[in-house]
């Protein structure tokens, strides 16, 4: 007997994987926009802090003066001294002198931009010291109460030694006390010692003997400036004749401090 024939039901097709696919799409498509909107934001609002700190600094005046100390150095491969009354930019020579006691405010309220050395400012105040009645070819020096000196600056036998390279202010003044006499005026030098060469002359100031021939009139000269020193460096101080030298408290000193 013949049975009726029915086809066979065909199976129903499945509809998962392609809507699992799509949903990860669509997530794997928000992801990416909402990460390039949190990129975007990120960059405007960083720009608009830096834009806002950079207007705080150029308000400032350190961070003005710290500008002009940059633009006043010198480019590779020039000589040590930096600035130099006689060939050198006078501007700014008479800006680093004439701000002597700001520098000491940059080395309290910022000490990031002038010197690594966060805790003690890198300087040093000698004052004059007589331990002998002849000439001596170095001025002597010695340490005061009032004025620490820094351990990256060392002093030795009338001279100072710097341990850590920049941009230094050396400074000395000179007191002396002579009578009418012919010849050269009382002069004061201060010297980069340098080991493998001559010593070089940094600063030199002069001054003419007193026209006094019954008693010793009191004259000082004082001597400034700017200079590239590496680390190693020794400087000292010397005059035309050391015997006419005033050691009187505050007539005579010697010292420097970093800039940068």
């Amino acid at each position: 007997m013949n049975e009726p024939y029915s086809p066979t039901t065909p199976r129903p097709i499945s509809t998962s994987s392609p809507n699992t696919m799509k949903i990860f799409m669509c997530f794997l498509i928000v992801f990416i926009i909402a990460q390039t909107i949190g990129t975007v934001l990120f960059c405007l609002y960083l720009h608009m802090k830096l834009d806002k700190l950079e207007q705080e600094l150029s308000l400032q005046e350190d961070y003005l003066f710290l500008r002009r100390i940059q633009k006043c150095r010198k480019p590779e491969g020039v000589s040590s001294s930096l600035l130099d009354y006689a060939d050198k930019d006078w501007q700014c020579h008479i800006c680093m002198y004439t701000h002597a006691i700001l520098i000491n405010k940059l080395i309290n309220h910022w000490p990031c931009l002038i010197s690594d050395d966060r805790q003690q400012p890198i300087s040093a105040h000698l004052m004059g010291f007589k331990n002998s009645t002849k000439k001596v070819s170095v001025l002597q020096w010695q340490k005061t109460g009032y004025a620490p000196m820094s351990n990256l600056i060392s002093y030795k036998g009338g001279k100072l030694k710097v341990e850590k390279e920049g941009l230094y202010y050396i400074y000395s003044q000179v007191s002396f006390c002579t009578k009418t006499a012919p010849g050269a005026p009382f002069t004061v030098f201060i010297y980069l010692n340098l080991p493998s060469e001559s010593d070089r002359l940094l600063l030199k100031g002069q001054d003419t003997h007193s026209s006094s021939s019954v008693y010793c009139a009191l004259q000082s000269t004082h001597v400034g400036g700017v200079f590239e020193l590496r680390k190693g460096d020794v400087v000292f101080v010397n005059v035309t004749d050391s015997t006419q030298v005033n050691y009187d408290h505050g007539n005579t000193y010697f010292g420097m401090f970093k800039l940068y």
